[in-house]
């Protein structure tokens, strides 16, 4: 098990750009910076069988997405081979049936190389794996790989697909955890609102979170994070010190002086969990952006620029009108 705190960071980050100070954000109104790590770890609890389940990931000459029940845990558009273990709790909202979707794309420029098409040696696999943190168990309970059809003129397996652009499947494994967090069932289906109109009031609700940010507003940076920051903890066990360290280094970056929102630009608006989850994302293949929302940061400790990505969603509850944060 990997206790990763960049990657938290890299997860659970929303920010925020303007000079002037924003409302106060009703979301989690008891929420502030002095109190979040006690609400949170509050929340938490433990079980005699603390079950994580984990992606084990190969993937051979591709870049690629994967989502957990229609919610992005993993992307590499960097590397054309790779191999992580990735923990998926936080989008496992209770037991049973969850559904993962690998979505395959060519590797695109590397080594002065255009790979525009999938070749022979395209190729992933996943093996689901749970892991007991009470008993250091750990159990294969699911396979994946692309699929094969036929031979190259090298007798070598090849991809469904082979010369195309694009690959997508899904299959499912059974979960079992003693928790149930917040998902989305009591949430609209954003698909079913006009598309244009959607966008702009998304896109003026971007612009209000970038304020909040840029303006180093922290006891509505606290709100906008707890939803996310919650499900996370509790689908994972987590104890207070690692909560706390956690929010210590989201801090640490909103702090710095150097932190400095850019322009929300070059995006396009794209649906999660069934339409349930509305984001800006990216409008670009390059590598060093695709995959993530439009919201992100320069900052520098001292050692040059670093840039951050702010990876949240928004949802409308049933029965309501406004966004409300994840």
């Amino acid at each position: 098990m990997r206790n990763n705190l960049f990657f938290s960071l890299l997860m659970f980050c929303f920010c925020g750009c303007s000079q002037n100070k924003t409302e106060t954000i009703m979301q989690n109104p008891e929420i502030t910076e002095k109190n979040i790590v006690d609400k949170l770890a509050s929340n938490v609890k433990h079980y005699k069988k603390e079950s994580m389940y984990q992606l084990l990931i190969k993937s051979n000459w591709c870049s690629s997405e994967i989502l957990v029940n229609d919610i992005p845990v993993y992307k590499n558009f960097r590397k054309p081979l790779d191999g992580p273990t990735q923990d998926i709790n936080n989008c496992i909202f209770k037991s049973g049936s969850q559904k993962v979707t690998v979505r395959l794309y060519p590797v695109g420029n590397y080594k002065d190389e255009n790979i525009d098409k999938f070749i022979p040696e395209t190729s992933m696999s996943i093996v689901v794996n749970e892991y007991d943190k009470k008993t250091d168990k750990e159990t294969e309970i699911g396979k994946f790989t692309t699929v094969k059809n036929g031979l190259d003129e090298d007798n070598r397996p090849i991809i469904v697909g082979i010369s195309k652009t694009y690959y997508e499947a899904s299959f499912t494994f059974e979960a079992e955890v003693p928790y149930e967090i917040e998902n989305f069932e009591n949430a609209r289906d954003l698909r079913e609102w006009d598309k244009e109109l959607l966008e702009k009031k998304l896109l003026l609700e971007y612009h209000k979170v970038q304020a909040i940010y840029q303006n180093k507003e922290y006891d509505n940076i606290a709100k906008i994070s707890y939803n996310n920051l919650n499900n996370q903890f509790i689908s994972e066990y987590q104890n207070r010190d690692y909560i706390n360290d956690v929010w210590t280094m989201l801090m640490d970056a909103y702090k710095l002086p150097s932190f400095e929102m850019q322009p929300i630009e070059n995006y396009k608006m794209v649906f999660f969990a069934d339409g349930k989850l509305v984001a800006l994302m990216q409008d670009s293949i390059d590598p060093r952006v695709r995959g993530n929302t439009s919201l992100w940061a320069k900052f520098d400790r001292g050692k040059g620029i670093k840039t951050l990505f702010c990876n949240r969603y928004f949802y409308i509850p049933k029965g309501e009108t406004e966004f409300k944060i994840y």
